[in-house]
């Protein structure tokens, strides 16, 4: 599958590379349409590529030790993703899944020394996804242990809206399939607890359900919850 040069153009990763530059990076990359539900990889599978997101979204879940799996990232188009070889790694630490129909631009993974070399712009960006990924999971931590259930809830619903949010009448629309499950994976918790809170949510008109969708009705109302301002549970 070809790839058009200004659909990958247009992301701030290459926005500022030469034609001709941008032509040998896409001369070494596969495209691959991934269908939902679909895995690009899996965790503990050797990593043989590091992957660039064009469309869609992707889930990277864990299973932990004692084989719970949770949600630790969603990845949005124009992000980096599987670059194992920058976290030091020969594995895959997580399985990317797609929650809607994706579209990927994969390189081989040997291939990483030199595009960092000649591509400064993604050394950059790569540090900045690890240290946000960093971050995210801090912040992940600090919310699981001192939080109660319905602010962690908020809080993910509220990124997930600024993230991969769609204006549309009556508030943003979470632009990709999210079922209660996954939230409960993002959040650490129940399916039985973060069903019992949206639907309190959507009876005090904070949100609105259905089967795999969400939309946002009341963001600061939400916020208020997120910053526990307000108790609703």
């Amino acid at each position: 599958m070809k790839i058009d040069r200004t659909v990958v153009k247009a992301l701030p990763l290459f926005d500022r590379m030469s034609d001709e530059d941008l032509d040998k990076l896409l001369g070494h990359a596969a495209a691959r349409r991934v269908p939902q539900g679909e895995s690009v990889f899996e965790q503990g599978q050797p990593a043989v590529s590091f992957y660039l997101l064009l469309h869609g979204r992707l889930k990277v879940t864990q299973v932990t030790e004692d084989g719970q799996q949770i949600i630790v990232r969603v990845v949005h188009p124009g992000d980096l993703f599987g670059f194992a070889k920058a976290l030091q790694r020969t594995d895959y630490p997580g399985t990317a899944i797609a929650a809607a129909e994706s579209l990927t631009l994969g390189w081989p993974t040997d291939l990483w020394p030199s595009f960092v070399e000649h591509n400064p712009r993604l050394a950059v960006t790569a540090m900045q996804t690890i240290g946000q990924r960093l971050e995210e999971a801090h912040t992940r931590i600090r919310e699981m242990s001192t939080q109660e259930v319905e602010r962690r809830v908020a809080h993910v619903v509220l990124r997930l809206a600024r993230k991969a949010g769609r204006k549309e009448e009556g508030g943003i629309r979470i632009d990709f399939p999210i079922s209660r499950q996954d939230i409960a994976e993002m959040t650490g918790t129940t399916l039985h607890t973060v069903s019992r809170i949206l639907s309190a949510w959507e009876g005090l008109g904070l949100v609105e359900g259905g089967r795999q969708k969400l939309l946002v009705r009341n963001i600061p109302g939400l916020s208020e919850l997120a910053e526990g301002l307000k108790d609703h549970s």
